[in-house]
């Protein structure tokens, strides 16, 4: 299944896909449909040499802004990688293009993106409403709840990360593989493989221990870069295997003591975790 989605805005097609459980906008098709380019992508680049702080945003992001990602959409020709940004950085985009059309653009995002929006004004209905559909799908609350810490966990170290030098969408993979293959023996990519995976968040299909050890990982690389005050992907590198290294000497001892893998084959695709044990 694509996660390219298609929305119309006064007959203009934006296509949006969904990342990190949001939704991506690609930023030409913005363009498009605000100024009727016929090159959207050097009008983004005239664009950002007028206005340098959305060039800095663009470049490097901040606490509040991710920076565009390049992500895969379907197009007629098959899958290609584009500029999207999220929501918030769409609204910042706008800001920056004098067109007529940039409040009715507004007003339509934010009914696209309605229950994003909200979350922006106020953070507290994102975990909410991640709670709710975690419960609603059959996920016991203590699994919600290491699930939730681990979110939490995850966002410290990808803030770090993006502070500390990571500017690519490359850079996070190349960094979130070397904690796994330290804390599992596995990338994450394998690790999917393993549990039967495509598409789906592989930590939704994680166990107890797993979503443990994992969190354990990120944790301990977020301090060693803060304590090391850590610069440049190379140096990133090293402390995630470092961090991933004492995830995965406590899961050694574990499995040693318990006589069994952590690492496992099982995930909750087929029926609900709360009628789940730890059984592998």
């Amino acid at each position: 299944m694509d996660n390219t989605k298609i929305a119309l805005f006064k007959g203009k097609k934006i296509r949006k896909t969904l990342h990190n459980n949001e939704w991506w906008f690609v930023v030409n098709d913005v363009i498009s449909a605000l100024t009727d380019s016929n090159d959207p992508a050097q009008y983004f680049k005239r664009l950002k040499q007028r206005d340098e702080e959305l060039a800095k945003l663009t470049d490097k992001g901040e606490v509040q802004f991710v920076p565009p990602l390049m992500l895969e959409i379907d197009t007629t020709g098959g899958k290609q990688k584009m500029y999207c940004w999220n929501t918030e950085g769409i609204f910042r985009l706008i800001q920056s293009i004098p067109s007529p059309k940039a409040e009715p653009f507004k007003r339509w995002l934010a009914k696209v993106g309605y229950e994003r929006v909200q979350e922006i004004e106020n953070p507290e209905l994102a975990t909410k409403r991640t709670r709710m559909l975690y419960k609603l799908k059959g996920y016991s609350d203590d699994w919600i709840e290491k699930r939730m810490r681990g979110i939490a966990i995850r966002e410290e170290l990808t803030d770090e990360w993006q502070k500390r030098g990571a500017k690519e969408q490359k850079d996070y993979e190349i960094l979130t593989a070397e904690i796994s293959k330290a804390s599992f023996g596995i990338t994450p990519s394998e690790y999917q493989k393993l549990k039967g995976l495509k598409r789906q968040n592989l930590r939704d299909h994680m166990n107890d221990l797993e979503l443990i050890f994992t969190m354990l990982g990120e944790r301990a690389t977020t301090e060693i870069h803060r304590t090391e005050d850590s610069r440049g992907v190379a140096k990133l590198q090293k402390d995630a295997k470092a961090g991933g290294d004492i995830a995965g000497g406590a899961r050694r001892k574990l499995e040693k003591r318990l006589g069994k893998s952590i690492v496992s084959k099982e995930n909750y695709l087929k029926k609900p975790e709360s009628q789940k044990r730890l059984k592998e």
